[in-house]
């Protein structure tokens, strides 16, 4: 049961009456830790409780209590020294009050993690990590608010060789080589992006009245250039896509994926134009296809994060999208037929109702060109009415959209945070293993000599590493 105990006096006074002598006993007890290399868990017996004191509120538990999950903070007595106040006999965490009654429950319940209402997840999480409670507990909190989806299965090849080609040409963070490819392939989109909008340039371009004996135009000197590098482009792209799908495990999951489909688009345009010639009767297709290659840029969502974010941000909030769409479709209808039984009549700008439509559209969307504007009272009544409503109906899904991103965002974020969690947790193990090297070199030399074995470099009192002081150093209190 949680309880609240409260402050005691006597308990920071030397049983004895002896001035001095806790200080005296803790300095004995910390000289003989760094010279035997002991735990040093502040003694406590068996049916004492153990108090925790969390940003003055004091909580009492007992040593089998914690003990139940001896790889967290407070189930190790090693670990959970370090805040101990030998002073007032209690361990003391700076952190939030309120986020620790659930933290100590889970300890009391065997498992049982569960959330306060008014504590934001977020403080939530970051109480729960610094406690180090199992990552279990962790991703229930993180599926519970909505800041982390379920765990994917990711099939992978039954063969070593397609496994290793499809987890590198997949997943970027898996190796060196993995995200060493990514950037190359960053590199080659955003290439062919520029050659796509530089060969529509006037400096690029043949200029006019310089033809041929034959009265034909002047070819263009840089259509090779052009050639050549969207050949290389088209190459990578191409093997690219076909390595990945022979490497795939789910061909036919690989060929309907929305970013495979717009690597088949980015792909395809260049092999069409080889088999097209241009004359008048391929010109018009010639057109569709070259602008069918500026399908390239969808390709950066495959390596950008954010675009990512807004794909599935809009996906998310495709229904108040369709919404939006159908609530311009009827301001439109409805302020296009009134503007031209307004204004129209002869030399009038609105000749129609559909030709009022694009008066309707840039008046709602509150644009305005100027291009084509009501000139009576009456038109101008109605050109008011319709930037109003416009700015109304806008307004009314943009909250959700807002919405949907900041959750897709915060998922981001805690990725992230997860991301430098690992490397963090990695190079605390290689400390870790560097200490213990260091130790076994430092103990075999002083034995040599014939002194007295030293704690290894690096490790503190009570066992503690610096990769665990750094993580520990929020709510530290000294003695």
């Amino acid at each position: 049961m949680l309880t609240t105990a409260a402050t005691s006096a006597a308990s920071n006074q030397d049983p004895n009456g002896t001035p001095g002598s806790i200080y005296r006993g803790y300095k004995q007890l910390k000289d003989k830790c760094e010279a035997n290399s002991l735990d040093c868990t502040p003694s406590n017996m068996a049916d004492d409780p153990i108090v925790i004191n969390v940003g003055g509120k004091r909580f009492e538990t007992y040593e089998e209590t914690l003990a139940r999950f001896p790889d967290t903070l407070l189930g190790s007595a090693t670990r959970r020294s370090k805040f101990y106040n030998i002073r007032r006999q209690e361990y003391f965490f700076d952190r939030h009050r309120t986020a620790f009654d659930s933290i100590l429950y889970y300890y009391q319940s065997g498992g049982s993690l569960i959330r306060p209402e008014h504590v934001p997840p977020h403080v939530f999480i970051n109480e729960v990590i610094f406690f180090d409670l199992p990552e279990e507990a962790v991703q229930v909190i993180q599926l519970e608010a909505g800041i982390a989806d379920e765990p994917e299965e990711q099939p992978m090849p039954n063969n070593y060789y397609l496994r290793v080609i499809w987890n590198t040409l997949e997943y970027p963070n898996s190796s060196r080589v993995a995200k060493f490819l990514a950037i190359f392939s960053v590199i080659v989109i955003s290439l062919s992006l520029i050659i796509f909008c530089a060969e529509t340039m006037p400096a690029f371009k043949p200029k006019p009245g310089n033809g041929s004996a034959d009265g034909k135009p002047e070819p263009n000197p840089y259509e090779k250039i052009w050639f050549q590098v969207n050949t290389f482009v088209i190459v990578w792209f191409t093997g690219e896509y076909v390595i990945r799908l022979i490497s795939s495990p789910q061909k036919f999951k690989f060929l309907v994926g929305a970013l495979n489909i717009i690597d088949l688009l980015s792909i395809l345009p260049y092999y069409v134009q080889l088999g097209l010639d241009e004359d008048d009767s391929s010109i018009s297709v010639l057109r569709v296809v070259r602008v069918v290659r500026v399908f390239r840029v969808f390709k950066l969502s495959r390596h950008s994060r954010g675009l990512q974010i807004l794909g599935n941000t809009l996906k998310a909030s495709l229904n108040e999208l369709i919404m939006l769409m159908f609530f311009l479709t009827i301001g439109v209808m409805i302020f296009a037929s009134c503007v031209y039984y307004a204004e129209g009549g002869p030399g009038s700008d609105f000749q129609s109702i559909p030709h009022a439509f694009w008066w309707a559209v840039v008046t709602m969307t509150t644009v305005g060109y100027g291009d084509v504007s009501p000139s009576s009272f009456e038109g101008k009544i109605v050109g008011a009415l319709c930037a109003i409503s416009g700015v109304l109906t806008i307004a009314l899904p943009v909250p959700v959209i807002v919405s949907n991103f900041e959750h897709f965002y915060n998922k981001e974020l805690n990725r992230r945070k997860e991301e430098e969690m690992k490397k963090q947790e990695e190079a605390r193990e290689k400390a870790k293993e560097k200490g213990l090297n260091n130790s076994k070199t430092s103990n075999d030399l002083d034995s040599m000599d014939g002194k007295t074995p030293k704690s290894p470099r690096g490790v503190l009192v009570c066992g503690l590493n610096k990769g665990e002081e750094n993580s520990a150093k929020i709510g530290h209190t000294t003695v």
